[in-house]
């Protein structure tokens, strides 16, 4: 009979953890959007764990979950918080000291979280204390709510026994009916009913008063006593022994209580998070973005020329439309930085410092060039390459105003959300078109692609080359200031491999004349030649479509007679020094992976 007490028990403790950890957030996202977006607990925490999560653990993240490797951490950061807020509430259940304990764990580490953070500051905590501190409170209600604490209104005062007159004395405790289901048939049978009139005072003497009329008459039931001195006990009826005075009854919570608490809960909770994402929306840059007007670039793009692109269906395009533009970086929120706001410092290891703004940047001479960017963590034939027109400043130009000093060969460049990239001085002087970059496809940049400036370095790497939303280049040497990655293994000079990658055929396909097409890269090379072969027979050659440059992808095809049955295809790709791709298989760490493409064909 126990079991089902206590189970309920376990049930309210787990649904008080749940609600109070709402409620915490739900504040600590208000007072965030308040402040700034970064400062929510879970946005810090989710940074650390970027930070800190080894190689390995990062690529299975990108490999697993893609552009929604971010997403992925945060609700496997919210399944952990919500499983030891149970236990929380679980454990409030039996002591509240317990409860406060796990909420101060977990705003310690909130509070190192959000310290922990680029440019924090001491008011980067208080979403966390001030959310902690609601949560607290929001405990407390429920827990005495779901019965685990004592009422201060539990029970009423003791019974008090009346005196020989019937009548209350100033020690005599106070009568409570409730207290006892037979208390007031016990009074009335022993003539010790307390009728109205109650007064308070030293005891009276036996024997009725002589100044006052008698007392009046008790319940209807009960006929009205005659002055004099106390009856005895009624004829037939033992002496009946002195009730003791009755303790506070035990405290039943109410199912109606605990379930109007849980909505308060549910309903401060939801109204502090929706609050808080409305105001984080309101410093959003979109409007900023859109009024951003470019001026005609110095050096346009060139035209694409004819059969750029072979149109096959489940080809990939040769421009990578905005949306679909793969996404790989650290920022679990997306930095919102106006253009008025934005500088760019150059210093370190220069003749002369330069700071230049985001108008100043727009009217140098502007470049227009079409390059495809390749994310380190691409795994053969992966997904994270994308071809784009950017259009921005010349960095080589802004780097020969500063002039670097001798013994430099690193541009430590750092992002507003504290990423740095590590880019070799040299590769960025040698004359290809390395940008500031402002647009991307004849649009400002998408915030989630670096906007207001990012950097663009054709054929590197993008962990080495591309820092979204930069804010800052320090001319320094690899040996002195190692970058984020370099840090955690990664090579320091990450030049893009020659790969390939086989987009058609996607799925079954009928015997008969088919294409096989891909693309294939090698940025800042230019590919000269792809082949392709069936269950490791001959290698054949492929059909390259046109190229405007050396620096983007180029898409190739090959008509197969494809014969019924399960067939192996693998492609390779050739550079223009006369490298070809190899079949060695590498992963992504520490330098790009590499290794032919292969697809798996049924053919019916």
């Amino acid at each position: 009979m126990k079991a089902v007490p206590d189970f309920r028990r376990v049930i309210r403790g787990v649904l008080a953890g749940l609600l109070t950890a709402w409620v915490a957030l739900g504040v600590a996202q208000l007072i965030a959007g308040l402040s700034r977006p970064q400062g929510s607990p879970v946005a810090a925490v989710g940074s650390v764990a970027i930070d800190n999560a080894p190689p390995a653990v990062k690529n299975f993240a990108i490999s697993t979950f893609g552009s929604h490797d971010k997403l992925a951490l945060v609700i496997g950061i919210l399944v952990i918080l919500a499983v030891f807020s149970a236990a929380i509430g679980v454990l409030a259940m039996h002591r509240l000291s317990y409860g406060f304990a796990g909420l101060a764990v977990f705003a310690l580490i909130g509070i190192l979280a959000e310290l922990d953070q680029p440019k924090a500051a001491l008011v980067d905590v208080l979403p966390t204390l001030i959310g902690t501190a609601v949560g607290g409170y929001t405990l407390y209600r429920l827990v005495r709510a779901a019965g685990g604490l004592p009422s201060r209104t539990a029970g009423r005062l003791p019974a008090r026994p009346a005196n020989a007159w019937g009548r209350f004395s100033a020690t005599t405790p106070a009568f409570d009916a409730a207290a006892d289901d037979d208390s007031a048939a016990g009074l009335a049978a022993s003539g010790t009913w307390p009728g109205p009139g109650l007064r308070t005072g030293p005891p009276r003497p036996p024997g009725p008063p002589a100044d006052e009329p008698p007392p009046p008459a008790g319940p209807p039931d009960v006929p009205p006593r005659p002055a004099g001195p106390p009856a005895g006990p009624p004829a037939g009826r033992p002496p009946q022994p002195p009730r003791p005075p009755a303790g506070p009854p035990e405290w039943q919570p109410g199912r109606r209580g605990f379930l109007t608490a849980s909505v308060i809960a549910l309903a401060v909770g939801g109204v502090g998070a929706f609050a808080g994402r409305a105001l984080s929306e309101r410093s959003s840059v979109s409007a900023a973005r859109a009024s951003v007007r470019f001026p005609r670039p110095a050096h346009p793009a060139p035209p694409l020329p004819s059969g750029t692109d072979l149109d096959i269906k489940g080809l990939s395009p040769f421009v990578t439309p905005n949306g679909s533009f793969y996404r790989v970086d650290t920022a679990l929120i997306l930095p919102q930085v106006a253009p008025q706001t934005w500088h760019l410092r150059i210093h370190g290891m220069v003749e002369r410092e330069i700071s230049i703004s985001f108008d100043e940047l727009l009217r140098r001479p502007l470049t227009e060039d079409w390059i495809t960017l390749c994310c380190v963590s691409n795994p053969v034939a992966g997904p994270y390459i994308g071809n784009a027109k950017w259009l921005g400043a010349s960095l080589a130009s802004l780097l020969r105003t500063a002039r670097p000093r001798a013994g430099a060969d690193q541009l430590l460049c750092t992002s507003v959300d504290g990423f740095t990239s590590g880019t070799p001085i040299a590769t960025v002087l040698d004359g290809r078109d390395a940008l500031l970059a402002v647009a991307m496809n004849g649009t400002a940049l998408p915030v989630a692609h670096g906007f207001p400036v990012r950097m663009v370095v054709p054929g590197l790497y993008g962990y080495v080359s591309a820092t979204k939303w930069v804010t800052d280049i320090k001319v320094t040497t690899y040996a002195a200031e190692p970058a984020y990655w370099t840090q955690r293994g990664w090579s320091r000079r990450a030049p893009i491999k020659t790969e390939s990658r086989i987009d058609v055929p996607n799925g079954p396909v009928k015997a008969g004349r088919t294409p096989v097409a891909g693309v294939a890269w090698a940025q800042h090379k230019g590919i000269d030649a792809v082949h392709v072969r069936v269950d490791r027979g001959p290698w054949q050659q492929a059909r390259l479509a046109a190229v405007p440059g050396i620096d983007t992808w180029r898409q190739w095809v090959w008509e197969w007679d494809a014969p019924r049955g399960t067939h192996l295809i693998e492609a390779r790709a050739t550079d223009a020094t006369g490298y070809t791709q190899t079949a060695v298989q590498e992963p992504p760490e520490p330098n790009g992976a590499s290794g032919y493409p292969s697809i798996t064909v049924n053919v019916t």
